[in-house]
């Protein structure tokens, strides 16, 4: 007997993006927002055991079997997400990438920053045909005869930083002895953040609209920065890592709750202090410098979503403080984390955010509006809320022995971004940043004098009590 074909076959579902999620589909192909998972392991990986965690994660969460699709005609992008279950991902085995840079880093390291400049998305707005590009990509490397890599690669417009936390455990645990974990339900592809901003909270006069992005405008060209190396030549996106003792962590997070405030605030004071520090300039000569703060929006969304909801739901709150010399960390850091609380209560996490995408678009379209064209729109980025993890057996199990996880910045965006999370007690931070625009020894050099100055600001006030 002959195989019936089904007459009706279920179809690919697809939606517009966001505007948010444009934004992103604008910046991803020029370098900003690529976001990789990066794992370090000491025991080989199963790969039959890698492709199924992989396989489950795509049929708990769609948007990771999607592919980001690009209708010139319309220059309109849309996810489509094929009916499940889903081809297996391919896994790509892959060799150490040969670099002039590779003495300065560890292997590991140097996979993480190859990661985030493979860019799939590149050609997709210039390109005259439609485009289908899928959003999640997975990769083993062979690091050394007893070390390995694996990395999964995302569009941040399908999956933000909260979502990748959440990918990157559901993996672990599902690699881990996953028997417990089977996929109960089958998840949704979720609208935009602008769908779910609840009722009023996106509401602004249009004359106020008007007054705010002109604001915008002007000011970005008051910003300060950190000092250019190369302008010119073709650019990629590298990390260097803060990491901080456990005491020295616990220091830092207890003199930032002892004073009501997160500890992007502290971060941000001591980013925009090493900063000025930097120049050869008098104390009393002041500089302007943006700070972005990004703020998950899920709780406060209409529906609620939680951190199983991939997609893009944070929002940015630009800030820009007046920086002299001799600037003490708790007070400035007092300063940017109120500038940050105040205008989220006044809800501009939601009535600015179609202002800042569109400059943001504006930027991409015409770097000239920006200093020397670098695309810089702010000098520093956070985040609201900490990401805090623990080492367990599963870790000892996977062979687990470092995990890293950000997103390139070398399109648009600031000249550092951090990744913060306190890993069993301990800070680590992924600051990222565009080279040659900065150098690595400048960054380096930075990050260095941000990590003394939150030491020093929390051991003097244990010598004053």
């Amino acid at each position: 007997m002959s195989e019936t074909t089904d007459p009706h076959p279920p179809q690919p579902k697809s939606r517009p993006v966001g505007g948010t999620e444009h934004s992103w589909c604008k910046a991803v192909p020029i370098g900003t927002g690529t976001t990789v998972l990066a794992l370090h392991l000491l025991k080989p990986p199963d790969f039959s055991l890698l492709q199924s965690a992989l396989h489950k994660l795509q049929i708990t969460h769609p948007i990771l079997r999607s592919t980001l699709h690009f209708d010139p005609t319309t220059s309109a992008f849309s996810f489509s997400v094929p009916p499940s279950p889903p081809p297996l991902l391919q896994i790509q085995p892959s060799d150490l990438p040969s670099t002039a840079n590779a003495s300065a880093v560890s292997p590991f390291h140097l996979i993480l920053e190859h990661e985030m400049n493979e860019n799939p998305w590149r050609d997709m707005d210039t390109s005259t045909d439609c485009v289908d590009i899928d959003v999640f990509f997975a990769r083993v490397y062979v690091l050394s005869e007893g070390e390995w890599a694996v990395t999964l690669r995302l569009h941040t417009g399908a999956c933000d930083r909260t979502g990748a936390v959440g990918v990157l455990r559901e993996l672990m645990g599902l690699m881990g002895g996953g028997e417990g974990r089977e996929i109960e339900r089958e998840g949704e592809v979720n609208l935009g953040i602008e769908e779910c901003i609840p009722s009023g909270k996106a509401n602004k006069p249009f004359w106020a609209r008007g007054v705010d992005m002109l604001g915008y405008s002007l000011n970005s060209f008051r910003f300060s920065n950190l000092g250019f190396v190369d302008v010119d030549s073709p650019r990629c996106s590298q990390v260097v890592r803060l990491r901080m003792s456990s005491g020295d962590t616990d220091r830092v997070v207890s003199g930032c709750k002892s004073r009501g405030i997160g500890l992007c605030g502290a971060l941000a004071a001591a980013g925009l202090i090493a900063a000025r520090s930097s120049k050869d300039l008098p104390d009393d000569q002041w500089e302007k410098y943006a700070v972005v703060t990004l703020t998950d929006c899920r709780s406060i969304l209409d529906p609620v979503l939680s951190s199983h909801d991939l997609g893009f739901y944070h929002s940015a709150i630009l800030n820009t403080h007046d920086i002299k010399g001799g600037e003490k960390l708790w007070d400035l850091a007092d300063r940017t984390y109120t500038a940050f609380s105040n205008a989220k209560k006044n809800n501009k996490h939601f009535s600015d955010m179609a202002d800042l995408n569109f400059l943001m678009c504006r930027a991409i379209d015409n770097p000239g509006l920006t200093p020397s064209s670098s695309l810089r729109t702010s000098f520093i980025s956070v985040f609201e809320d900490l990401v805090i993890d623990h080492s367990s057996e599963m870790h000892v199990e996977l062979g687990l022995r470092d995990y890293i996880g950000c997103a390139s910045v070398h399109g648009v965006g600031p000249s550092i971004a951090l990744f913060d999370t306190v890993r069993d007690g301990e800070l680590d931070c992924a600051c990222v940043y565009p080279s040659p625009l900065h150098s690595r020894e400048q960054m380096e050099e930075l990050v260095a004098n941000m990590k003394k100055i939150l030491v020093d600001a929390c051991s003097s006030v244990e010598s004053a009590s």
